[in-house]
């Protein structure tokens, strides 16, 4: 498996740790940028590399971080095929890769420890999806939705 990672400037220097703890545990990912701190550098950008690479190569995972997480949640969710999840503690991590499937992990980089991060990010690699029918069902409401509906204004 590869992790997909990227950030917006609120969550680069978060971002740069994370990396260390991937090479230091010989976690194969690729950076999708950003690479530095500006201000200019807008989540969705990101949120979409990510979010269409993990949609279309099999055997990848995302990992987003912005200020709050919730900006690259929302913006992830709207690729097909993307089930993206904003996790705080490793509880919800777990519970989003049995249940839920997710592929997409998003943080915050604002007033989040990183070891706090890096705990979430271990428990979401290392936790499988139940394939539990019940939630099997769920996940395909979700995806036979994407299909059938578009929506325009």
């Amino acid at each position: 498996m590869k992790i997909l990672i990227a950030s917006d400037h609120a969550g680069f220097e978060l971002k740069k740790k994370i990396r260390d703890f991937f090479n230091k545990n010989k976690i194969i990912y690729e950076d999708l940028g950003t690479f530095g701190e500006d201000k200019e550098d807008d989540y969705p950008d990101y949120a979409f590399k990510v979010a269409e690479r993990v949609a279309k190569e099999k055997n990848s995972r995302g990992v987003l971080i912005c200020g709050s997480g919730t900006g690259m949640v929302i913006a992830a969710n709207k690729v097909v095929g993307i089930r993206a999840a904003l996790a705080y503690d490793s509880y919800s991590a777990k519970m989003a890769a049995q249940d839920n499937n997710v592929n997409v992990l998003c943080l915050r980089g604002r007033f989040f420890a990183p070891e706090n991060a890096k705990k979430i990010i271990s428990t979401w690699i290392k936790t499988s999806f139940s394939n539990e029918i019940r939630h099997k069902r769920r996940i395909k409401k979700i995806s036979d939705y994407e299909k059938n509906h578009s929506v325009s204004r």
